[in-house]
């Protein structure tokens, strides 16, 4: 069942699925309909799932549970990794490859491997201040307040 996410509480699961680029606004208006018939039957055991959806700057998707009324089970978290997976075939993008960093520099957003942005840091090309997208938050509380974060104060740390 399908909640405005402003709605959802804090303690709300979250996944984070970003993308290796930018979708176009016709790619986003598509997702965001397929999004809502998605989230509008998302069960675990044949109960539905009062959950939400955002899709951030082109290029995050990001879902919702509030666990309060039903938990997510396996068979649910696996029916919304091959409704990812659909995703990434229709748009040949890669949303489930979690060795890559998504970063700001400036007002753009940069997408980059791992190994790269290792490099960068090295190099002094980023620093502990770059802001970062922190994408192993876990609830919509940690969400909205360690997300977008200097990398110093994320994972990403350990490059610096």
């Amino acid at each position: 069942m399908y909640v405005p996410f402003d709605t959802l509480p804090e303690e709300s699961r979250v996944w984070i699925y970003q993308s290796n680029r930018k979708f176009s606004d016709e790619e986003i208006s598509e997702i965001d309909e397929a999004l809502k018939v998605f989230i509008g039957n998302w069960a675990a055991h044949g109960s539905g799932l009062e959950a939400s959806y955002q899709i951030k700057y082109n290029r995050f998707i990001i879902l919702a549970v509030n666990q309060d009324n039903q938990s997510a089970t396996g068979c649910s978290i696996d029916a919304s990794v091959h409704f990812i997976q659909e995703l990434e075939k229709k748009y040949d993008v890669d949303l489930l490859d979690k060795m890559n960093v998504t970063f700001k520099q400036g007002e753009h957003i940069t997408h980059k491997p791992l190994i790269e942005f290792r490099k960068m840091a090295k190099a002094k090309s980023v620093s502990a201040n770059t802001i970062v997208f922190n994408n192993l938050v876990n609830t919509v509380g940690e969400w909205q307040d360690y997300w977008e974060v200097p990398a110093g104060e994320s994972w990403h740390s350990r490059f610096f």
